[in-house]
């Protein structure tokens, strides 16, 4: 099967493009030099510009390739738009569950699911085109950008100097070595949302979120999927009972997890892709129309000569930066994927707000406290914020967990979504919120909650007193808080409020 793919003819391509690469854009002059040169125009480099701009400084933003990033081309935005959609025809073929008729002939138009992926990225693309930002007052600069010197850098035979600059080239995806893979053909984060064509077979390549997340999403519509992963677990970064919540789904979808297997050799035969895995002594061969790869990204560092600016990195890591996010050229700070540990979108922009406040007005901002949450949209969602309880006990931080199953809340049972849990830990014999993971339909929403308690030092004694909007699934939060609040009633407690009764 050959898989079809847009074309640039499609008409919401030619807007996306015409917005965040339009193809008669012209380089303005240099101004120098530049109190803020920014090298990247994904999410940490658009929100850096724009607050540095809005708050009078002389910025330049250069794109070698698409305003925006891989979140909105090929992240974030288009991969919840599709989930959705998936989201919708799994709910009508399980429609009897919410007391409905299931329809009688259920037919997914994935041509129309991909259409509508390409109208909502091109729509949201309208936010961040390049004739806005040039019309905020930011200098936008097109091409390979490349340091000539520690505080200078060329573009297409110009140079700008700078006073500051920020390197947010972000990063791209890693591909496995795996022999034949090349010659076979694959997907990635950055083309498989510009199918227009549904593989009747997909392979994934990767149980990390993205993995996961498209898995759950072309089952749903239609593909027989199969996900496999070398290690003994699928998202091996959270709770084991979270993640066991999610292979139930995973199994009710109709989706085949192989752990502990490895994909050893691809080839092409009879228009078919046959795959090779491993899984212990164990060997055997797999036919596919697709495989999509999603073990994770590697940072963009090459080719911008940084060790002419002095700027130390490497290849897995990225670009090296200390806990206000400078490099070893203080005059140089980076954000967003091409050297943080957690590659997520808000993560960036945070990134990107800290290095405007150190690097323009002397602030000492630092990265260590920012509290992050995140969140793997599956169906039920997994999200976290702060410890897990593994890294408490390697801490040595005392610490008690209080546990609210989805089954419990009103709300989820008239949902029928009562697969999960909210559970909050707490520093032992306080009421300090130290973490929390939440699976649930709407766990990424629920998590905003206890991070913003985290940020404000609000314990889950004052969170037992927040009023929550009945019914809604978050209250399973308010459970979790008041469950703590139940444990200061101590047996001395208790005696004194049976003796002022008794009176």
């Amino acid at each position: 099967m050959s898989l079809s793919f847009i074309t640039p003819e499609d008409a919401y391509e030619r807007e996306r493009i015409a917005n965040v690469r339009p193809h008669t854009w012209n380089n303005p002059p240099p101004t120098t030099p530049y109190q803020l040169v920014i090298i990247g125009a994904g999410p940490a480099g658009v929100a850096a510009a724009e607050v540095a701009n809005a708050l009078g400084a002389r910025v330049a933003l250069i794109e070698r390739d698409m305003i925006g990033g891989d979140c909105l081309t090929n992240g974030c935005i288009p991969s919840k738009t599709m989930i959705r959609t998936a989201q919708l025809y799994a709910e009508m073929r399980d429609a009897r569950r919410y007391g409905a008729e299931m329809p009688s002939d259920i037919t997914v138009d994935f041509p129309a699911v991909m259409e509508r992926v390409r109208r909502i990225r091109t729509h949201l693309s309208g936010g961040v085109s390049a004739q806005r930002l040039a019309q905020e007052g930011i200098d936008l600069f097109f091409g390979d950008a490349r340091f000539t010197g520690p505080d200078a850098l060329m573009i297409k035979g110009e140079i700008l100097r700078f006073e500051k600059a920020l390197i947010a080239t972000g990063a791209h995806p890693l591909i496995p070595p795996i022999p034949g893979l090349a010659e076979a053909g694959y997907l990635t984060n950055e083309n498989v949302f510009d199918l227009t064509e549904l593989p009747r077979r997909l392979l994934v390549i990767g149980g990390g979120p993205l993995g996961c997340e498209l898995a759950q999403a072309f089952c749903r519509l239609g593909s027989k999927t199969i996900i496999v992963q070398d290690k003994p677990l699928f998202l091996g970064k959270e709770e084991r009972d979270a993640a066991q919540i999610l292979s139930d789904a995973f199994a009710r979808d109709g989706i085949e997890v192989r752990l502990n297997t490895t994909a050893v050799a691809v080839r092409m035969e009879n228009g078919e892709k046959l795959i090779d895995l491993v899984s212990d002594d164990y060997r055997n061969k797999v036919a596919v129309d697709a495989i999509l790869t999603g073990i994770g990204h590697l940072p963009n560092v090459r080719q911008l000569g940084l060790e002419v600016a002095g700027v130390d990195y490497d290849i897995i890591h990225g670009v090296h930066v200390d806990d206000f996010l400078r490099t070893s050229n203080p005059n140089i700070y980076a954000a967003g994927d091409v050297c943080l540990e957690h590659k997520y979108t808000h993560t960036a922009e945070a990134a990107a707000h800290i290095v405007v406040e150190n690097a323009l007005f002397g602030g000492r901002e630092r990265l260590s406290e920012l509290v992050i949450p995140w969140c793997t949209f599956t169906d039920p969602e997994i999200a976290h914020v702060g410890l897990y309880v593994r890294e408490a006990n390697r801490l040595e931080i005392p610490i008690k967990t209080f546990t609210i199953p989805m089954h419990e809340i009103d709300r989820a049972a008239t949902d029928s979504q009562q697969d999960g849990f909210v559970k909050i830990h707490v520093k032992g014999r306080t009421d300090k919120i130290l973490g929390a993971t939440i699976v649930a339909r709407h766990a990424g929403d629920m998590i905003n909650e206890v991070t913003l308690a985290m940020v404000a030092g609000i314990g889950l004694r004052t969170l037992a007193r927040v009023i929550h909007a009945y019914p809604t699934q978050a209250a399973a939060i308010q459970k979790a808080a008041q469950a703590y609040y139940r444990t200061r009633f101590t047996p001395s407690i208790q005696a004194r409020a049976r003796r002022w009764l008794a009176r």
